[in-house]
């Protein structure tokens, strides 16, 4: 039998909750709303989005597609913040590959830039996953996360009281051998240009403290590191930054798989942080998903699936619920991102 036709089913007989609706209305920091992780919303009425989002229990929904270009921001403002202004944020972006013609004025260019997103009506700036990976400056080098030339935007942002949503990095096998002992090998073999392997491509911790760095550098800015800070794998690092850097918060998009693996930290880990940690999905508007965060937050359920999928996607184990206290849930559900959002 080959390994992908490998599917077995837990012979174990456990407590299972369905948690239809949140205990605490639940702001979505981490989504989006146009393809390809959105769901395409930005085609559909409005109405039904807001349909999905109240079966579901969703008071507020954060889309970070606007972008950089004025014409993509203002057509998320239009669609969705027109329609319901108190159920979405929209964050804008910046737009790295006009470092090449600005040159050495790119980094006021790109503050400037946010500075006019901001008055259209952008709230909080979306840095995403290529920024460390593959942009580069006007003269064809790779751009550190904590280069000092970018001072600028991350100033900016903090003088607008706008957060700064960053995705750096990966998972880390994203960064390993795609060998015997990766242990997202079925996921990287499905997704190819998922697989960042150094050389050619700067090692994961070095990625990971540059934004350490950037985050230090800036105390007046907000920062919200994605994906539980960029590296869940471990939640020690990530808690000592918090830690440090009281600017430095987190969101829990697309990684219930790495912390409902490591339960006694991963509850930890929330209760010691409480105030900075942030709900969001980054797996668009879908009530079954939902109800599954809420499963692994609310209760203290054993070794079910993160997934809807059979194999899961991330990688072939199972999760158990934080069963956390009240109050931890109700900062992390809405009180946290209210704050930070205004």
């Amino acid at each position: 039998m080959l390994l992908k036709d490998y599917q077995p089913r837990p012979a174990l007989v456990t407590k299972a909750t369905t948690v239809e609706k949140p205990k605490f209305p639940v702001i979505d920091a981490h989504n989006h709303l146009a393809p390809p992780f959105g769901g395409g919303w930005d085609k559909r009425p409005v109405s039904e989005l807001l349909d999905v989002l109240d079966e579901a229990g969703i008071e507020m929904y954060v889309d970070l597609d606007g972008g950089w270009g004025e014409a993509i921001l203002e057509s998320h403002l239009d669609h969705f913040k027109a329609a319901a202004p108190e159920r979405f944020r929209v964050f804008g972006g910046v737009d790295w590959s006009q470092w090449a013609a600005k040159g050495n004025d790119f980094p006021e260019w790109a503050a400037d830039r946010l500075r006019q997103q901001a008055a259209r009506g952008a709230e909080g700036l979306k840095i995403w996953k290529p920024f460390g990976l593959k942009v580069t400056d006007h003269l064809g080098d790779l751009v550190a996360v904590d280069d000092t030339r970018l001072d600028a935007i991350w100033a900016t942002a903090g003088e607008l009281g706008l957060p700064v949503l960053a995705h750096v990095a990966d998972p880390v096998a994203f960064f390993q051998p795609l060998d015997q002992y990766n242990e997202r090998w079925e996921e990287l073999q499905a997704h190819p240009d998922w697989h960042f392997p150094s050389p050619p491509y700067s090692t994961f911790l070095s990625i990971v403290n540059g934004l350490a760095n950037l985050v230090s550098r800036h105390p007046q800015t907000t920062f919200i590191g994605a994906h539980v800070g960029c590296y869940a794998e471990n939640l020690a690092w990530v808690g000592d930054l918090m830690d440090r850097c009281p600017n430095f918060n987190v969101d829990i998009g697309a990684r219930i798989p790495e912390l409902g693996r490591q339960p006694y930290a991963a509850r930890r880990f929330f209760i010691e942080h409480a105030d900075q940690i942030l709900f969001g999905t980054d797996m668009g508007a879908d009530v079954a998903m939902y109800r599954t965060h809420y499963r692994f937050l609310e209760t203290d359920d054993e070794y079910f699936s993160y997934d809807q999928d059979d194999p899961p996607g991330a990688g072939r184990w199972q999760i158990y619920g934080l069963f956390l206290p009240d109050e931890v849930l109700k900062k992390v559900y809405n009180g946290n991102a209210r704050r930070l959002l205004g």
